[in-house]
C-alpha cells in the first residue's frame, strides 16, 4: 500500500515551495504519494518563476491524489502574493494554516505522515501565532504533553532536552523529571520507530567539561547524574553526563544509538556539521508522524532556483519509512 505523505508549504516567501517542486522527480512514487497542502497560486507562481514544467494534480480531498504528479490540496486561505525573501504576516498565516490542515488529515488517518517545510518564526508571530516553533505547535494541536525534538541522519540521532528557549533560561529549565521524561520518550522512539531492541543513549552535560566535578557548575552532580541513575534502575541504558565539547570530536557518538543534548545549539551545531545538510528533524512522542528538513527558510536565496533539496528528500524518505513501519504494526 502506498503511503500518502502530506507536505506543508512552509513560508511561501522562503525556499519551501521551490524545494517541494524540485523534489518531485526524486521521490519514489512506487511506495508513496506526495500531497502538498498549499494555495494553488503559490505553486503556479514558483513554477513560472523557476521555469519548471511539473505535472500537477489539483485535488479537493486526499482520496483524489495520484502517483507521479505533484498533488496540490488547497485549503481556504487569504489572497496574497508571493514575495520571495519578504517577512510578513500573510506568509506566516498561510504557513500555519497549512500545518493545521495537515495535522487534521494525519489525525483522521487520511494522511500517513507529514513533512513540514520551513516556517519563519518572525512571520508566524506577526500572524498572531505565539509559539516558538513547529515542535511546540504540533504538541499543542495534538494534545501531547511531552514531545521530543530529534535530529536524524542515518545512525546519528541527536535529541534535545530543551528546545526553543533563550540560553539564559536553559539552566533553570533542567531538572530530573525533564531528563527522565525526555530519555523515556527517546528510548521508546528508538525501539518503536527505529526498531532498536535495546537502545544505548548518551547524555551530555550542561556545563563546560560537564562541570569539572562541580567547579564549573553543579547541575551534573545534583540533577543529571541522579536522573541517569534512576533511568538505569528502570531498565533504560543511559550513560553520562559527557563533556559536550569533546564528545563528537572524539567520535563517541558512533558508540551510541542516540544522544540527548541539554539545549538547542549544543546538539544541533555538531549535528549539522557532521550531517552536511542532509539531516532530518523528527518529532518523537507525537500520535502522528512528522519530519522536517533541518534548515530554515533561507530568505536570502528564495526564488533564485538554487535551494538544495537534500535535507527535504531525507525527511520525506524517513516519513515514508516510519509510515510503512506504522502500517505493519497496525496490521499486527
Amino acid at each position: 500500500m502506498k503511503q500518502k505523505i502530506g507536505i506543508t508549504i512552509g513560508d511561501i516567501n522562503g525556499i519551501g515551495p521551490e524545494i517541494a517542486l524540485k523534489s518531485l522527480s526524486q521521490i519514489d512514487h512506487s511506495i508513496s504519494i506526495p500531497i502538498v497542502i498549499s494555495p494553488q497560486y503559490v505553486i503556479d507562481f514558483y513554477k513560472t518563476e523557476l521555469g519548471l514544467n511539473i505535472p500537477v494534480n489539483n485535488i479537493s480531498s486526499v482520496a483524489e491524489a495520484k502517483s507521479k504528479v505533484l498533488n496540490i490540496l488547497e485549503f481556504k486561505n487569504i489572497a496574497t502574493r508571493c514575495k520571495p525573501g519578504l517577512i510578513n504576516k500573510e506568509s506566516g498565516l498561510i504557513s500555519m494554516q497549512s500545518i493545521e490542515k495537515s495535522i487534521e488529515l494525519c489525525a483522521s488517518k487520511q494522511l500517513d505522515g507529514m513533512v513540514t517545510l520551513p516556517i519563519s518564526k518572525e512571520s508566524i508571530q506577526l500572524a498572531g501565532f505565539k509559539v516558538p516553533g513547529h515542535t511546540e505547535f504540533l504538541a499543542k494541536q495534538t494534545n501531547t504533553e511531552q514531545v521530543l525534538m530529534m535530529l536524524v541522519n542515518g545512525e546519528l540521532r541527536v535529541a534535545l532536552a530543551t528546545v526553543h528557549i533563550p540560553i539564559s533560561k536553559v539552566a533553570g529549565s533542567i531538572n530530573e523529571d525533564l531528563i527522565i521524561n525526555k530519555s523515556n520518550i527517546l528510548n521508546e522512539s528508538l525501539k518503536k520507530d527505529f526498531r532498536i531492541s535495546n537502545p544505548k543513549i548518551a547524555v551530555l552535560g550542561l556545563n563546560p567539561h560537564a562541570g569539572d566535578g562541580g567547579v564549573l557548575g553543579t547541575e551534573e552532580i545534583e540533577i543529571i547524574t541522579p536522573a541517569i541513575k534512576k533511568l538505569n534502575q528502570s531498565g533504560i541504558n543511559v550513560e553520562g553526563p559527557f563533556p559536550a565539547d569533546g564528545f563528537f570530536g572524539q567520535k563517541k557518538h558512533l558508540q551510541y544509538d542516540a544522544i540527548l543534548a541539554m539545549y538547542h545549539d549544543q546538539g544541533l551545531a555538531p549535528f549539522k556539521l557532521i550531517s552536511f545538510g542532509k539531516g532530518v528533524n523528527f518529532s518523537a512522542g507525537l500520535p502522528i508522524i512528522r519530519t522536517s528538513p533541518d534548515h530554515g527558510t533561507a530568505f536570502d536565496i528564495a526564488g533564485k532556483g538554487i535551494a538544495d533539496s537534500s535535507s527535504f528528500l531525507q525527511a520525506y524518505r524517513l516519513a515514508v519509512e516510519l509510515a510503512q513501519m506504522n502500517t505493519i504494526d497496525e496490521r499486527d
